[in-house]
């Protein structure tokens, strides 16, 4: 097993989050450069073995500094749009399609798709036979990646589910003979077979399916004369709530094994691969709000009264609780070590789910917490992924600041808050 990856102390230092405060305002987003690299390490690792690589799924995280990370650490990138594209670009990464650097997973094609794959020319991971006539429509030639859906797997909720029945994602696993037919008949070489089973709430249950979709593939592989590479999708899990750590061996030790398999079922060496996004993110970043007061409702025959703190913070820049009742540990640095009682956290915005102590039944949760004042920094933990990448501009709040905290203890602003300007620019009078 491996141990997590220590936070800078001054991550949790209130005096320190209090300058920072000083300086851009709350909330803000605070990445912590060392865990970030750790989840990397650990990454690296996993693919140590020859014939494995390594991408980052960068919807969890698509901050330029965070892909810098990626890019300079070897690690390929899996977009799902367009613009997506373009960011890892931006960033450094290169395009085409030897080796695909990039590749381009999409359920649907939409907005810049064709300067991605026409442009850019990165490698189209299809999901459906109706993307094949999207392509041969656009004018496209070339070699494709076919994503399937197994049939199985569990995201990190269950709606989230990334296989089976219930998921959008892929090509169902008995209509595959049929799709690679239509892609030969179109002249579309396939030369990447990817599934995602999910990040199961269990560790075992990630291994056993990793195991699993490597034996599916191995079996449906030989179908595939062009095949270069197999992805066994993402997955790899964060404890949200603590405890044990991932378990690198035992999970390099599948990978390696599933590798083999599908070179001896294929006859030639090919390159395995898996794409995490949440592992490498998660754990770096806290969302940094402050407590604007403190508010109580009483008992009556509708249920229970319950301490609000009132922060500046919302669904606008973490919507996981609210989207699906996610846990994020919370802190209040100043009260750090005194007593605890029920606290419910909720936030500014004009709607009744902004709350940040829900479960997953979308009730309230109230946290066991030290009573904040009026004026404390509070800190969400843990919200690296889909944090800053899911926030929006409802009710006209501009996302907020993004601050890069290095090993040394400097601070880099990656993106400032944005103002009613940014909010505004894309709108026009123009007549169509």
């Amino acid at each position: 097993m491996t141990t997590p990856a220590s936070p800078s102390p001054l991550a949790s230092d209130a005096a320190f989050l209090e300058s920072l405060a000083a300086k851009v305002g709350t909330p803000f987003w605070l990445y912590d450069a060392g865990v970030i690299r750790r989840a990397i390490n650990d990454v690296k690792f996993l693919t140590s073995a020859p014939g494995l690589q390594a991408r980052f799924a960068m919807k969890a995280c698509p901050a330029t500094r965070i892909l810098k990370e990626m890019q300079q650490a070897g690690i390929w990138i899996d977009a799902v749009s367009g613009n997506e594209v373009l960011r890892a670009r931006q960033a450094g990464f290169s395009g085409g399609s030897q080796p695909p650097v990039i590749l381009y997973t999409a359920d649907v094609f939409r907005d810049n798709w064709w300067e991605a794959v026409g442009t850019h020319g990165v490698l189209p991971n299809i999901g459906s036979p109706g993307q094949l006539r999207d392509l041969e429509k656009a004018g496209y030639r070339g070699a494709i990646a076919l994503r399937v859906n197994p049939g199985f797997g569990h995201g990190h909720v269950n709606s989230c589910d990334t296989g089976g029945p219930s998921s959008k994602h892929g090509v169902w696993f008995q209509d595959v003979a049929e799709v690679i037919v239509f892609a030969k008949k179109l002249g579309y070489p396939i030369v990447m077979i990817h599934a995602h089973v999910g990040s199961g709430p269990q560790q075992e249950e990630l291994r056993a399916n990793l195991k699993r979709l490597a034996e599916e593939f191995a079996r449906i592989a030989p179908q595939f004369p062009n095949l270069e590479a197999v992805s066994l999708g993402g997955g790899l899990p964060h404890n949200y709530r603590g405890g044990a750590a991932i378990d690198l061996k035992a999970l390099a030790s599948i990978l390696t094994d599933a590798h083999a398999l599908l070179c001896k079922a294929v006859g030639r060496p090919i390159r395995l691969e898996i794409e995490p996004g949440r592992y490498y993110v998660a754990g770096s970043a806290q969302l940094v709000t402050r407590v604007m007061d403190v508010k109580k409702t009483r008992d009556n025959e509708k249920g229970k009264g319950a301490t609000f703190a009132m922060v500046d913070a919302g669904f606008v820049d973490l919507v996981r609780p609210a989207m699906y009742g996610s846990y994020h540990r919370i802190s209040i640095p100043a009260r750090a070590g005194q007593p605890t009682e029920p606290v419910v956290v909720a936030g500014p915005l004009c709607e009744s789910g902004d709350v940040f102590t829900r479960d997953s039944s979308e009730l309230l949760a109230p946290r066991d917490l030290p009573l904040p004042h009026t004026g404390d920094l509070m800190v969400l933990h843990d919200g690296g992924a889909y944090g800053y990448a899911m926030s929006s501009n409802y009710n006209s709040i501009g996302r907020v600041p993004q601050i890069w905290l290095e090993s040394d203890g400097s601070t880099t602003l990656i993106s400032r808050r944005e103002t009613i300007e940014d909010i505004l620019k894309a709108e026009t009078d123009e007549k169509l």
